[in-house]
């Protein structure tokens, strides 16, 4: 047997092994479905370690997804019996899958651009500023006689201005507002915090309530990072080759939480990516990732952090 032929063996004992364990969760399974996984098993040592391995991945992705409101949360109508195994598993997969596109609708009915999985459009505005969306990102904008406002409602976006004199170009984003002062500046939402980079001329930073947090100007070359209530709580000097590497497809870190670099390798993948455990997620990574490839960012991590990566249907599950 050549190398391939061998390869192509072990990946379909696998995927048996994957529908067995799937097939022989069903309460309602049949005698004859059994004594043909008596036989299966029966074949050789090779089905008996496959169908073990697979069963303890298994549990390992259950642990993970009952811990993931996202997933645990996903209701799914029953359906009758499939007849082929792998077809069972091919199922279970693209109801996971469809949970995904199903829980971005209200954020469809938010948005006027969106960006989805792997996409980085560039959407021009009726008064010529341009807005690029990293992957899995979204805006609304409303313009009028006196203002322009853009609101980043998720991800990151870079925003080169048009000039207009009488109508100031705000960008609101969490707790705070973004005033352009003839510039270009990416913003990027996390969690607790958001960050604006300016890379032309400057920037202006205030909480939505004004009174509470005098504005804070920031120039090009400089970071601001402000709290979820918009008070800036940091400006320095950025890197802004590294802070715009989203837009070649890459994801330059040093020192970052591979939690972090994983969610980046997310926006590009169409399906999930989990980490087995918090001891893993914590740890730290450096390096230059092409997150536009998959494959090529999860085996940078291998190659660096010694994790394995296992796939199973639109789930990918990482170990240490």
């Amino acid at each position: 047997m050549t190398a391939e032929q061998s390869a192509r063996a072990r990946r379909k004992r696998h995927e048996e092994a994957a529908a067995w364990v799937l097939k022989n969760r069903d309460s309602n399974q049949s005698a004859h479905e059994s004594r043909a996984f008596e036989e299966w098993l029966d074949r050789g040592q090779e089905n008996r370690t496959a169908y073990e391995a697979a069963e303890r991945l298994m549990g390992e992705a259950r642990a993970v997804i009952l811990n993931d409101p996202a997933l645990r949360n996903f209701k799914v109508k029953p359906r009758p019996r499939v007849a082929k195994t792998l077809a069972v598993a091919i199922l279970g997969a693209a109801l996971v899958g469809g949970a995904f596109v199903y829980s971005d609708g209200p954020m469809r009915l938010l948005a006027n651009a969106i960006s989805g999985t792997g996409e980085m459009p560039t959407i021009e505005l009726a008064d010529g500023t341009t807005i690029q969306l990293n992957a899995f990102s979204a805006v609304s904008y409303r313009f009028t006689a006196e203002t322009r406002t853009v609101t980043l409602l998720r991800g990151q976006a870079f925003f080169q201005v048009a000039k207009d004199a009488n109508r100031p170009f705000v960008v609101e984003a969490n707790g705070g507002r973004t005033t352009a002062l003839g510039t270009a500046f990416d913003v990027r939402l996390d969690p607790n915090s958001t960050e604006v980079t300016v890379t032309e001329h400057a920037v202006s930073v205030t909480s939505h309530r004004p009174a509470a947090e005098p504005a804070v100007r920031v120039n090009e070359g400089q970071q601001a990072i402000y709290d979820r209530d918009g008070k800036v709580k940091d400006v320095r000097q950025a890197d802004t080759h590294t802070v715009l590497a989203w837009r070649r497809g890459q994801l330059v870190v040093d020192n970052a939480l591979l939690a972090d670099v994983v969610t980046e390798i997310g926006r590009h993948f169409a399906g999930r990516i989990i980490i087995s455990n918090s001891d893993l997620a914590a740890r730290r990574v450096s390096g230059t990732f092409t997150v536009t490839d998959t494959d090529a960012a999860l085996a940078l991590l291998r190659e660096s952090l010694g994790v394995s990566v296992i796939r199973m249907g639109p789930l990918i599950l990482l170990r240490g």
